[in-house]
């Protein structure tokens, strides 16, 4: 397994603020958003189909409304990590016997991506199972629709505009489409990796030159990457209060998610 390298700038160049785009607060000014966002993905490289891409792009519905009440969203409601799994899952049992399941079946892959990265299984199917259901749901929101309007709103901004022009980078590689889907703020496949770290992460896995979120193999290792390279320790415990814990913010940065992932983890380890 290697990791794929990608030339990509994420960040703008220095004295370019004439260039920045304003945050929005009304759906109506999505298209004005667009259009400096669109000199700013030119000046940091992005081509014609990006480019394209981000002019069809249309606003999220989903993803403003998640914006707009950010309190609906499960990680900031529920702290207890037990309560915080059922609110997706039937049961915490169900949740960790499904991901048994899958790190048995897969038992030697693992073995290989850990003794790559240092990442245990159990936190990495934990994490997929979260996400996606082991890849039973990976979202229904375009990807560049959904990056792009998460990039625009006040609340957020402008700490996603990278990754929407990340976004455009993938459409740019033919990796994606203006009409792939993905979670309602642009995550992408298995894992549901924002784009721009997918672009600094990413691994092709199954060997097939070709690092593809969708592929899941692909996606375990990059998440297992993503973890290794912003500090994880190998053999080390991941349970609150650890170093590996605060690893987990780099991959959410809610610390109702970190909990709900250290104590899943730690029950399929059993």
């Amino acid at each position: 397994m290697r990791p794929i390298a990608l030339a990509f700038v994420l960040t703008f160049l220095t004295g370019a603020a004439a260039l920045a785009a304003q945050c929005i607060t009304d759906r109506g000014q999505f298209g004005a958003y667009k259009q400096v966002l669109a000199r700013q993905a030119a000046a940091a490289g992005i081509g014609e189909r990006g480019l394209a891409a981000l002019q069809a792009a249309q606003l999220s519905s989903l993803t403003w409304r998640f914006e707009s009440n950010p309190a609906s969203q499960t990680g900031t409601r529920y702290s207890d990590p037990e309560e915080f799994l059922t609110r997706r899952f039937a049961s915490v049992p169900s949740f960790v016997s499904g991901a048994q399941r899958r790190l048995n079946d897969n038992a030697a892959f693992f073995a290989s991506v850990e003794a790559q990265y240092g990442v245990p299984g159990s936190i990495l199917v934990a994490i997929w199972g979260y996400e996606t259901s082991w890849g039973g749901y990976t979202g229904e929101t375009p990807i560049v629709g959904g990056a792009v309007t998460l990039a625009s709103y006040c609340r957020r901004h402008p700490r996603f505009e990278d990754d929407a022009i990340a976004a455009l980078a993938l459409v740019d590689r033919g990796l994606i489409t203006v009409n792939s889907q993905g979670g309602p703020s642009g995550e992408l496949g298995h894992m549901q990796f924002l784009a721009g770290n997918w672009l600094r992460f990413a691994v092709d896995a199954n060997g097939d030159g070709r690092a593809d979120p969708n592929n899941s193999a692909d996606a375990l290792a990059t998440a297992a990457n993503m973890l290794r390279q912003n500090g994880w320790r190998a053999g080390q415990p991941f349970a609150d209060g650890t170093a590996n814990f605060q690893v987990l913010s780099a991959w959410n940065d809610s610390g109702n998610y970190q909990r709900a992932i250290a104590y899943a983890a730690g029950l399929i380890d059993r």
